[in-house]
């Protein structure tokens, strides 16, 4: 079970495991989506890039941050809504990469309803030779501490 939002804290940090792309998570990635863009699934024309090779689709990034974040086990079971994100792409993912998260807590604060809270999350996607992939931030609708059950007379 994940945390609660009781459990964190402003500038607590986290890192995750490290996850080594393939090229079959690439395919795969195209196909769940759609995006066939050739600089992703075609080697020839992605050669002639100023990549030299495919790259991962942006996107893969987020939905590995948020998995990688999972396996710290931060947030699953106890998330109620993702409510926003914010993004950027800031060098190219390829097959062979090994990515982890580094994340940061940037706010906790109590929302209208006394059983949930706001959780912002600052997400850097480091690559093995210690460069940031993707950054960016979000924002989280945490489920708070379930409390005792009330007495039922």
């Amino acid at each position: 079970m994940g945390r609660y939002f009781e459990q964190f804290a402003v500038d607590a940090t986290f890192r995750t495991p490290g996850r080594t792309i393939t090229e079959a998570d690439i395919g795969t990635f195209a196909g769940l989506t759609g995006d066939y863009n050739p600089v992703h699934t075609d080697a020839e024309f992605a050669a002639t890039t100023e990549f030299g090779t495919r790259i991962a689709h942006g996107p893969f990034g987020i939905g590995l941050a948020f998995g990688l974040a999972s396996r710290l086990d931060l947030i699953d079971g106890t998330v109620i809504a993702l409510l926003s994100v914010q993004w950027e792409f800031k060098a190219p993912v390829r097959a062979g990469d090994t990515l982890h998260a580094e994340i940061a807590v940037t706010e906790a604060r109590p929302s209208k309803k006394d059983d949930r809270g706001v959780v912002g999350l600052r997400f850097a996607m480091m690559n093995q030779k210690g460069e940031t992939t993707q950054a960016g931030t979000c924002r989280l609708l945490m489920r708070r501490t379930p409390g005792p059950p009330a007495y039922a007379a």
